[in-house]
């Protein structure tokens, strides 16, 4: 599990690769990857949009910039926790994805919170992502 904390929201990652959905012949690998967000802070926020960075083996960065996750913009209230499942498919064997949130509060104050960088390999070749 990769896990951080920006303005009290803490944000987990638990990736893992999907052997059955993946086929080494077509370089086509798939990982699904399950997020906690948490709001530890004492104001509510709501989660509006996604940015992510996602590097395959060969250093090739694709950008997905979006709204909400899983067709959703979850509330937080102080306290509560949002938890969804993706996933995304790679023409490498590893790769790294790392990205934010952007958050807004009930008086409309944006800002952004991260998500903490996570490996995306298969067993054997797992590494840390710092």
């Amino acid at each position: 599990m990769y896990q951080t904390e920006t303005r009290r929201i803490a944000v987990s990652v638990t990736p893992r690769f999907m052997p059955e959905r993946s086929s080494v012949e077509k370089s086509y690998f798939f990982w699904s990857y399950t997020i906690e967000i948490t709001n530890r802070g004492e104001q509510t926020v709501q989660l509006k949009t996604r940015h992510w960075k996602i590097t395959d083996a060969f250093g090739r960065v694709q950008e997905v910039k979006g709204a909400g996750v899983v067709g959703e913009e979850p509330v937080l209230e102080p306290g509560a926790s949002y938890e969804y499942t993706s996933g995304v498919p790679l023409p490498t064997p590893s790769g790294i994805m790392m990205g934010s949130y952007g958050m807004v509060t009930p008086g409309g104050e944006r800002f952004d919170i991260d998500i903490p960088p996570f490996s995306l390999d298969g067993p054997e070749t797992r590494r840390t992502v710092n």
